[in-house]
């Protein structure tokens, strides 16, 4: 069986806590052996592969475009689908579980899509969703910190 997949997602323009969260997910994701998946641009994408990377770990970037200029350092690898932000499907549905870390438009969308397609979700300081009742929707399963979204999304129990 090939190792885990873990997609992880957050904002192409991130803050420092955001920065340092993803570098540490990357780092612990690789230590444990799994393959890191990302949409290998700036912001998050890039924090993550840097940490995984530098652990030596797997680490696939899934680009909207063809620029292969625009990639970020330290992906073993980058899949150029030329399909715009369609390519998030496409990063989801590659992934066993997916952890989102901050914010963004994107990233919402790829929250939305992992959970139609009833994928794990993990979120470290991520969106909260709210019905039209303005009731939580549960979503993704919030961490405490790198080490906790690691552990949630490598855990068994949260698969289907």
């Amino acid at each position: 069986m090939p190792p885990l997949q873990i997609a992880v997602c957050g904002p192409s323009t991130c803050t420092d806590t955001e920065s340092t969260a993803a570098r540490e997910v990357g780092r612990l994701l690789a230590a444990a052996g799994a393959t890191v998946l990302c949409g290998g641009g700036s912001g998050v994408m890039a924090a993550v592969a840097e940490g995984a990377s530098g652990a030596g770990g797997l680490v696939l970037g899934i680009r909207p475009g063809t620029d292969r200029d625009a990639v970020c350092p330290g992906l073993s690898a980058a899949i150029y689908t030329n399909m715009g932000e369609a390519r998030n499907a496409i990063l989801v549905a590659s992934a066993d579980a997916v952890i989102v870390i901050g914010g963004s438009w994107g990233t919402l969308s790829e929250l939305a899509l992992a959970n139609h397609r009833d994928i794990p979700v993990v979120s470290l300081r991520g969106w909260q969703v709210r019905d039209a009742d303005g009731h939580a929707v549960d979503a993704s399963i919030p961490a405490l910190d790198p080490s906790h979204a690691v552990a949630l999304a490598l855990a068994p129990p949260i698969y289907p």
